[in-house]
């Protein structure tokens, strides 16, 4: 077996999950013409990964069968990055409402692939656009810079536990 597979894509990358963050309500998603709503974001240590459902706790969990958003991931690259370019220092990443905010991986390559994590098993299913809240909540021109970087939506496979720390990304 090589070391990429046949797109060319490292079959192991080193990964670092910085944050893992759940939420018990909906503040933007279905407000549209609302104010937002005030449901906390919750960091935890870790989370339950629960096949075909989300994360135990957070607001989609058992949204809907086969939701394509069970859970999401966020690289804190683009979050450093649009704060170079909007010059808005001083948030937090947690504000683009994402679950598991990761370092070392290009998360929109695993767009409609199967890819493990701490021995959970995940397929990507698109990316995971930014709306137009995130003006709001993290900073003028937020929506617009996070169009092709606003992290990943993907369906969980498998039962498990994410925890924050270094692991491997496993593709195939």
């Amino acid at each position: 077996m090589t070391n990429v597979d046949t797109a060319g894509l490292p079959r192991e990358s080193p990964i670092e999950i910085l944050h893992l963050v759940i939420s018990p309500g909906h503040n933007y998603f279905g407000h549209t013409g609302q104010p937002a709503g005030e449901a906390p974001l919750v960091e935890v240590e870790q989370v339950e990964c629960v096949a075909g459902q989300g994360l135990r706790g957070d607001r989609f969990f058992d949204y809907k069968p086969d939701y394509k958003g069970q859970i999401t991931f966020f690289a804190v690259e683009a979050y450093e990055e649009l704060v170079a370019a909007l010059g808005c220092a001083g948030g937090r990443p947690m504000a683009v409402r994402r679950n598991v905010f990761t370092r070392g991986v290009d998360l929109l390559t695993l767009v409609g692939r199967e890819f493990e994590l701490q021995g959970v098993r995940f397929c990507g299913s698109e990316e995971c656009r930014p709306c137009e809240w995130m003006d709001q909540a993290v900073a003028p021109g937020a929506c617009e810079w996070l169009r092709g970087r606003g992290g990943l939506r993907a369906r969980i496979l498998s039962d498990g536990v994410l925890r924050r720390g270094e692991g491997v990304l496993r593709v195939g």
